[in-house]
């Protein structure tokens, strides 16, 4: 079946209070086209999860610059002036998690886990309000697992039924996310015929992609 829609059908699709994911590294490997059009979407109150929130003016660093988010979650800012100001005004609610503990969270929700355990962030403000456990006598801070309506990935490559394959560092967090969302819609630089792909080259299986839509994608910074 071809996936491929409009870009005006895929951000229809984003919804007024939705929880989304974005796939990217400041912007690398980010489905750039999608989220320029999501910035004028007008769409709000969203609860947004990405490792970080890119430039004030680029990406889902848009979404920030506009106060279309309510809610992020996060792994560093400091490239975006505006994330915290928004933060320290009350106008977004921002959780930190750090980095390699959101990438396991958003697994966890992908292959259906319950949870991950880790040391990092005890003792401090990322553990309050957490649960903890311990393990042989060893505490562990409890993560619980990140899912989302919609994640939004980009993709270098992909055949019209969804396969993709990211290039370089592009690769990051969209793998995961893909897996940890109830929609998918995946921005891809190229799209070829079905079997174009060596399915040994496959880094995301069309089983996982719900939408396809031909843009930029991850060609910004890589």
């Amino acid at each position: 079946m071809d996936k491929r829609i409009s870009l005006q059908d895929a951000i229809a699709k984003v919804k007024d209070g939705m929880t989304v994911m974005v796939g990217g590294f400041l912007a690398a490997g980010s489905p750039i086209t999608i989220l320029d059009a999501l910035a004028k979407s007008g769409v709000k109150d969203l609860t947004l999860i990405c490792n970080d929130t890119a430039y004030p003016e680029v990406a889902h660093g848009q979404l920030i610059t506009n106060k279309q988010v309510k809610k992020l979650i996060v792994s560093h800012v400091g490239t975006n002036p505006n994330t915290g100001a928004l933060m320290n005004s009350g106008e977004m609610e921002v959780e930190f998690s750090p980095q390699g503990t959101l990438a396991e969270r958003v697994r966890a929700a992908g292959c259906g886990l319950g949870g991950v355990l880790t040391t990092t962030g005890l003792g401090t403000i990322v553990a309050e309000g957490k649960e903890t456990v311990k393990v042989d006598g060893k505490e562990y801070l409890l993560e619980k697992p990140l899912h989302a309506d919609v994640a939004l990935i980009g993709a270098t490559l992909a055949d019209e039924i969804g396969n993709l394959v990211y290039v370089g560092t592009t690769k990051n967090f969209n793998p995961l996310m893909a897996s940890a969302a109830d929609l998918v819609i995946a921005e891809a630089e190229k799209i070829v015929k079905v079997g174009e792909i060596a399915p040994e080259a496959v880094h995301t299986p069309a089983i996982f992609v719900d939408f396809l839509v031909e843009g930029q994608a991850s060609t910004t910074k890589r």
